[in-house]
């Protein structure tokens, strides 16, 4: 490589409760450069979740990483050509990509989902999340689901 590596930018944490990894979960939830907005659905999320799971004894936000935790894939597959055939290849993922994976598959299945206010839609997915349910908790086993059926091309990693 010729250039130089980007370093990685300092995320300051969140307002609320004080955490990075809510605040990099507004920045993918942010349009437009409008984190205010992002962080007003955020929070509002994490009170519907409150009331959405009573009986539960976990805050609202260890809600949230248990949700983030239940949908983070383990292996993606990578396509690898090998002579003329391209191949699946499974391979392990880097923390901070499995991080990043799971954040963004719990937004965009959020966004898909039906109901009134962005917030409502977090809210469902994240208890859907936390259940082991869902849109994003079935991507997650899609993915598992493919890194296992193409497991013989295991030795062609990279």
């Amino acid at each position: 490589m010729r250039k130089a590596k980007p370093k990685k930018r300092v995320i300051i944490p969140d307002p609320l409760f004080n955490e990075v990894m809510v605040s990099r979960f507004v920045n993918h939830l942010m349009y437009d450069g409008k984190k205010s907005v992002a962080y007003d659905i955020f929070y509002s999320a994490l009170e519907n979740v409150k009331t959405k799971l009573p009986n539960e004894e976990k805050t609202p936000l260890e809600i949230w990483k248990k949700a983030l935790e239940n949908i983070t894939p383990q292996v993606e597959v990578k396509s690898r050509r090998v002579g003329g055939a391209t191949f699946q290849v499974p391979t392990e993922i880097r923390s901070e990509r499995k991080e990043s994976i799971s954040m963004k598959n719990l937004i965009i299945y959020s966004r898909k989902r039906a109901g009134k206010t962005m917030a409502d839609k977090l809210a469902a997915e994240i208890a859907d999340a936390f259940n082991n349910q869902g849109g994003a908790f079935k991507r997650k086993e899609d993915m598992h689901k493919m890194a296992e059926a193409n497991r013989a091309f295991a030795h062609f990693r990279f």
